[in-house]
């Protein structure tokens, strides 16, 4: 190879760097990485039903590790510098089965795949999940649940369970710290609810 094609190739080499490191693609700094916690029911009576607990849909803006702002009402971002430890719709499952488990109601809760003889799922779609920030600061967290009986499909029971929690403070923390109060609030009232259905 030439000098001369030697010099071009790592002046294009250094150029498709400098390119991706303008892009962000190219970018090391660590994310703060954030999950849900399990709220705790109030205990109530037990029953013997076997409950499953469905990963749960969600639009494309929902489905990921990106933690939902929203400048305005139909402007979706993510937070900067931050993530989810997983796509969120498994986060919110697994978060709202150990709900369920602390309860003490049920005789038995899970998710798929762990052998139970299931008598229900609880099916859920994801609606909102994000911090509105056109006004007064606030996580909205808004879940759609259905109630499924598991031995002839059909839905025993449906209802839209939602909170708002205003947020206390400007960093990170302070934001998803609002949007876990808002879920706990959300899904110690699915368990309330499901107890009342069946």
């Amino acid at each position: 190879m030439t000098r001369g094609r030697i010099a071009y190739v790592v002046l294009a080499c250094a150029l498709s760097l400098s390119g991706c490191a303008l892009l962000g693609g190219g970018s090391s700094e660590p994310l703060d990485t954030y999950a849900l916690t399990a709220a705790t029911p109030e205990p109530g009576q037990r029953s013997r039903r076997q409950i499953l607990i469905a990963e749960p849909t969600a639009i494309q803006a929902l489905d990921g590790q990106g933690i939902v702002i929203k400048p305005e009402a139909n402007v979706i971002q993510t937070l900067k510098g931050a993530q989810w430890a997983d796509r969120l719709p498994r986060i919110v499952q697994a978060r709202l089965a150990e709900t369920f488990q602390r309860s003490g109601r049920y005789g038995g809760v899970g998710k798929p795949g762990e052998g139970l003889a299931i008598d229900y799922q609880v099916v859920v779609d994801v609606r909102s999940f994000e911090i509105r920030v056109d006004g007064a600061d606030r996580a909205e967290v808004a879940l759609y649940v259905q109630l499924l009986n598991d031995r002839n499909g059909v839905v025993r029971s449906s209802r839209l369970f939602n909170a708002t929690v205003p947020v206390s403070g400007s960093d990170n923390d302070a934001f998803v710290a609002a949007l876990d109060r808002a879920f706990g609030i959300v899904a110690t009232e699915i368990v309330n609810w499901t107890a009342t259905q069946i």
